[in-house]
């Protein structure tokens, strides 16, 4: 974590992002990431902790970052930076040229941005959900589970406030949503790097694909026409 906030600190002094504001979500952690995160906003007003109530999930933390933020673009990425923050003009310029309400990061549409490969069998598992994710959703994008994603103040507000998922198969849903709700979606290839000891648990894998079954289920129930308090 301290590499990542010096790496984030950096990134806004050298570019056009002095006003930018950091939120960090703890999810209930056990390791000394909130006092880390808290002593560090006490140097940098920039930065901001936010602590769920207990470990909930990471559909859940990204949820309560995204509508706890206060800026016109709201970025969510993850906290081992797998995507270079200075990817993050990429996302941006897209979104310019296209109109778009979100843009979201991609390790699929140039592979050879990717500069450090997951093994074969996540890989594999991954281009296997995201056919899945396809034929079940309708979604037409290559990659939606790269935790870099870029929305626009009041696409985040509307889709956030939302979301119901707390596991993995958030980032489909909010794409989801923002489709259902019209906003402009495009998906721009970024770097990318796969960081040693991310792990996702065979249950966690199995429920996000249940988890694309109870998309299309809320949605024909109505659950993403009206907004709710997370």
């Amino acid at each position: 974590m301290p590499d990542t906030l010096s790496r984030l600190a950096a990134f806004l002094d050298q570019a056009r992002y002095d006003w930018a504001e950091v939120i960090v979500v703890d999810d209930g952690s056990h390791d000394r990431t909130a006092s880390l995160v808290a002593e560090w906003a006490t140097r940098d007003a920039r930065f901001r902790l936010l602590r769920d109530p207990g470990n909930r999930g990471k559909g859940y933390a990204v949820r309560h970052g995204m509508l706890a933020a206060t800026g016109d673009w709201r970025l969510m990425t993850d906290a081992d930076l797998s995507t270079p923050i200075d990817e993050l003009p990429k996302l941006e310029a897209g979104a310019g040229r296209d109109q778009a309400a979100v843009a979201i990061g991609s390790r699929a549409l140039d592979r050879r941005l990717v500069v450090k490969h997951q093994s074969w069998f996540r890989e594999t598992g991954g281009r296997v959900f995201n056919l899945v994710m396809s034929l079940i959703t309708g979604l037409p994008f290559a990659d939606t589970q790269c935790g870099f994603k870029l929305y626009r103040a009041d696409a985040a507000q509307a889709v956030f406030s939302r979301q119901i998922l707390d596991g993995f198969s958030f980032d489909v849903e909010a794409v989801y949503i923002a489709r259902r709700l019209s906003f402009p979606v495009i998906e721009v290839p970024v770097r990318w790097a796969n960081a040693e000891g991310s792990k996702v648990t065979a249950s966690a894998t199995a429920r996000a694909f249940t988890d694309l079954l109870r998309i299309r289920w809320f949605d024909l129930r109505g659950r993403y026409r009206k907004s709710f308090s997370p």
